[in-house]
């Protein structure tokens, strides 16, 4: 129980007070934004990060609910499935080699690490888990959750939780605050590697030494890259009505897959088929990937797609820190925050011995994991932040490819491990 709780019984804005917690999240985020465009220290820990330790903050000290109709309902409902469709307009899968480089090699064994990680800890963790009362399927679904997540982002773990019936359950709190603990401190640790000399003296870093060369233009990098740009209130509206409209056709589609053979008629096959297909989000991601790869003149007069598509992340991303209550993991599941250790360390395993292999760059392994834990808000944000602005476009390319990879491969992971 919260201090707030405590004193009044409850917290200070009550969960059926839909618009003082909209005014919140939303003032929060803005102000999350100004802070990583006006201060150098904001902007080094990103806009994306602030937002989600402000949301842990206030729900802490019972300023807000940690569970609401307008989070689960509005946000993970409505505003996490249009805002995938706008950010995967990046993914234009014929330039996404071109501009990346070794980056995308790094990346992909980046996932490749985090679904073996997630096999390992289930695994290694199943057992534990069982004997502290719980579900064999309800580890799977989160190993699935934290596979999706940590190859994209947490749109991905919004996609997983959603599939396995977990978003709103104590589960998903518990595996949320474990993923945003140790997603939070990794890129402490990124940015701290990328001043070590250790790892200098063991991979080429031409971006870190061109920043330190380089002049000081009086801008932090967050404002420098988020500037003013020409968008339209028809460049709205189409951004809009196009995100709407992948959400209908695939809920549409995901439908057909789900209801074609009775879940107590199918075999294995047909159980994989109807779960994969059957996804609303497998559908989401496939969709928005044909039209950024094969309507770039169309995508290309969508001006604001990516602002759009990152604010609504942006709210998203205050919503996942919202539960983080350090005492929901010690009390319900401490071995969530061991599950995303190990996926996490093994992920790093794959990205910086995968960069050294493919004589890939320091700032390139750094993104790359960077992207994986985080999503491409954050990869970027932290490319922007270091001042490695040629990197920030591949940091966004590869993030956004993992939104992509990442639906997938959780649920495979999920089905396979039987979530």
């Amino acid at each position: 129980m919260t201090l707030m709780e405590k004193l009044f019984g409850s917290t200070l804005i009550t969960a059926d007070n839909t618009w003082g917690l909209l005014g919140v999240m939303c003032i929060a985020v803005a102000l999350s934004i100004w802070l990583e465009q006006k201060y150098n220290w904001a902007s080094k820990v990103s806009g994306a990060i602030i937002a989600l330790i402000i949301a842990m903050v206030a729900a802490n000290i019972g300023i807000i609910p940690t569970s609401c109709p307008l989070y689960d309902d509005i946000v993970w409902g409505v505003i996490v499935p249009m805002g995938i469709p706008l950010l995967l307009l990046q993914c234009n899968l014929n330039k996404i080699g071109k501009l990346t480089g070794k980056m995308l090699i790094v990346f992909l064994l980046g996932a490749v690490g985090t679904t073996l990680g997630a096999l390992i800890a289930f695994f290694a963790l199943k057992g534990a888990y069982v004997a502290t009362g719980g579900q064999v399927e309800h580890l799977a679904g989160v190993a699935s959750m934290m596979t999706g997540s940590y190859i994209g982002g947490g749109v991905n773990f919004s996609a997983m939780a959603l599939q396995h019936g977990l978003n709103g359950t104590d589960i998903a709190a518990a595996a949320t605050v474990a993923d945003n603990l140790l997603m939070a401190a990794y890129f402490f640790v990124l940015i701290f590697i990328a001043g070590m000399k250790w790892f200098r003296s063991k991979f080429a870093h031409p971006h870190i030494d061109a920043v330190a060369a380089g002049a000081d233009t009086g801008k932090t990098q967050a404002a420098a890259f988020w500037s003013r740009k020409d968008i339209s209130l028809k460049d709205i509206a189409m951004n809009i009505a196009y995100a709407v409209a992948v959400v209908w056709i695939s809920t549409i589609i995901a439908g057909i897959f789900t209801g074609l053979v009775p879940a107590e008629n199918r075999n294995v096959f047909e159980d994989f088929v109807a779960k994969f297909f059957g996804s609303q989000y497998v559908w989401i991601t496939t969709i928005s990937v044909i039209v950024a790869t094969f309507f770039t003149k169309q995508v290309d007069k969508m001006a604001g797609s990516q602002e759009v598509g990152t604010y609504l992340i942006y709210l998203f991303l205050f919503v996942i820190g919202v539960p983080a209550n350090i005492m929901t993991v010690v009390t319900k599941s401490p071995l969530f925050l061991v599950l995303c250790f190990i996926m996490v360390v093994v992920n790093m395993i794959f990205c910086f011995v995968g960069a050294k292999l493919s004589k890939a760059t320091l700032e390139d392994a750094i993104i790359a994991s960077n992207a994986n834990i985080g999503g491409p808000t954050t990869a970027a944000g932290m490319a922007i932040s270091q001042g490695w602005t040629s990197l920030v476009g591949p940091a966004m390319l590869v993030g956004v490819l993992g939104y992509v990879i990442g639906n997938y491969m959780g649920t495979i992971v999920g089905i396979f491990l039987g979530a």
